[in-house]
């Protein structure tokens, strides 16, 4: 190795390394994005959305039914846990039927359809009895059970009309008759106009509103053509106009629509007027629990159909937007459930049900924000009324029951283990191994 011209050694250059490239940083939003759609796709995200939200509803709702009835209560002349003592008991017996339609297995239900929709008709028409009927708030749609425990018929024949519709047409997907009108419209179209037809002799439009509504949800799933699916709509409409036509308390309920003063011109606007206001004195984080205003006398129903009205009062912007995202997710939740199943029954019961809570939660908010008429439905696992609450959940133990039936979530359950005691197959179960920031050496 030749040495340098003053005679040292040679200088040696250090070599260069090729430039190796940073990693490119990835954008964060996209990074959650993604992490949120990994999440969305698990197997057990409908059925956690399921009994989560559901839950969710149900406490909340407790909450403001104790808050929103003790001033009722006390003007009846009653304890003022009265109103929230019912419906904890309703919700103690809903949480039984929905833990029970949950592990009921989907030949089951298909086997009770008959008989609730038996059952429904024959509680329907005794309430047209005279004796046994009450007559509550201008409807007659009450059964007395003694005491001060009644029960509405016209609830459980949305869960009739659901079980029974889906178990109908999926009876005829199984012979390939859904292609033709008759078999899609006989007899369901028929049944669930005996059904509202009964309701309307009590004068509950609001029900009838609801049923009708799960009546096209299921047209829907079972691919009615435009043609046939328009047609029953405009003969639905030309009835709903005919029967508010003549019924002055419906057009007065419709002239309210976007009232700001309780006595607009000839129409007392009085509820619709001060449900508004309780909204509007809310703000974004309410003026605290139990501290309403509108409650004390000025508001009707504060515990029933405007119950809303008090959780934006009390719990402000922030509470009613967060019972709004429970029902959207108990939306999604459904929906997915009826999109990932081959089963047709799992698929038109789920979707009715959907459509059923998601129908109700509209109108009942649209009529408390003032953009729809009063209709006198509750807000579904959240207004008080026990004769709501139970089929409700039963409902919502149904769509429990299918999620947990898709294949994907059945073996992420299977492959589940607890924490504590004994693995599925019988034997021990390993001690859990936790992370630790300590490296190994």
């Amino acid at each position: 190795m030749p040495g340098s011209r003053t005679g040292g050694p040679p200088v040696q250059r250090a070599v260069r390394r090729p430039a190796v490239p940073r990693p490119r940083r990835e954008n964060p939003l996209r990074t959650l994005h993604t992490r949120a759609r990994k999440a969305w796709d698990r197997p057990l995200t409908a059925y956690y959305l399921i009994l989560g939200g559901s839950a969710l509803i149900t406490v909340l709702g407790l909450v403001m039914v104790y808050s929103a009835s003790q001033i009722t209560a006390l003007q009846m002349s009653l304890p003022g846990s009265y109103f929230f003592r019912k419906q904890l008991l309703a919700a103690a017996i809903g949480t039984v039927l929905l833990l029970v339609a949950s592990r009921m297995p989907v030949k089951l239900h298909r086997a009770l359809a008959y008989p609730i929709l038996a059952g429904a008709v024959f509680l329907m028409v005794l309430v047209q009895v005279p004796g046994i009927g009450v007559e509550v708030n201008g409807n007659q749609n009450w059964i007395a059970l003694g005491g001060s425990f009644q029960v509405q018929p016209s609830e459980f024949g949305k869960l009739a009309l659901v079980l029974w519709g889906a178990d109908l047409l999926a009876r005829k997907q199984d012979k390939r008759l859904l292609g033709q009108w008759k078999h899609m419209l006989v007899p369901l179209v028929p049944a669930a106009f005996m059904l509202l037809g009964l309701i309307m002799l009590g004068g509950d439009m609001g029900t009838a509103i609801i049923l009708t509504a799960i009546l096209f949800g299921l047209l829907w799933l079972a691919g009615a053509p435009t043609r046939m699916f328009a047609g029953v709509l405009s003969v639905a409409a030309l009835l709903g106009v005919l029967l508010i036509r003549t019924s002055p308390n419906r057009m007065a309920r419709l002239a309210c629509l976007g009232a700001t003063e309780p006595q607009s011109g000839p129409v007392d606007c009085w509820q619709a007027v001060h449900g508004i206001y309780a909204l509007a004195s809310g703000g974004i984080f309410g003026s605290g629990l139990g501290a309403s205003v509108e409650k004390w006398g000025q508001l009707p129903e504060a515990h029933t159909d405007f119950i809303f009205a008090v959780t934006g009062e009390e719990l402000g912007l922030a509470g009613t937007l967060s019972v709004l995202a429970l029902f959207a997710a108990l939306g999604y939740a459904g929906i997915r459930v009826a999109g990932r199943t081959e089963d047709p029954f799992v698929r038109y019961a789920a979707g009715g049900v959907t459509t059923w809570i998601m129908a109700q939660a509209v109108i009942n908010i649209g009529a408390v924000l003032g953009l729809l008429p009063i209709a006198g439905v509750p807000l579904p696992l959240f207004s008080y009324g026990g004769s709501a609450l139970l089929p409700t959940m039963f409902a919502i133990g149904l769509l429990i029951a299918f999620a947990r039936e898709d294949p994907a979530a059945r073996m992420a359950l299977a492959m589940r283990q607890p924490r504590f005691g004994k693995k599925r197959n019988g034997g021990p179960q390993r001690p859990r191994r936790w992370n630790t920031m300590r490296r190994r050496a």
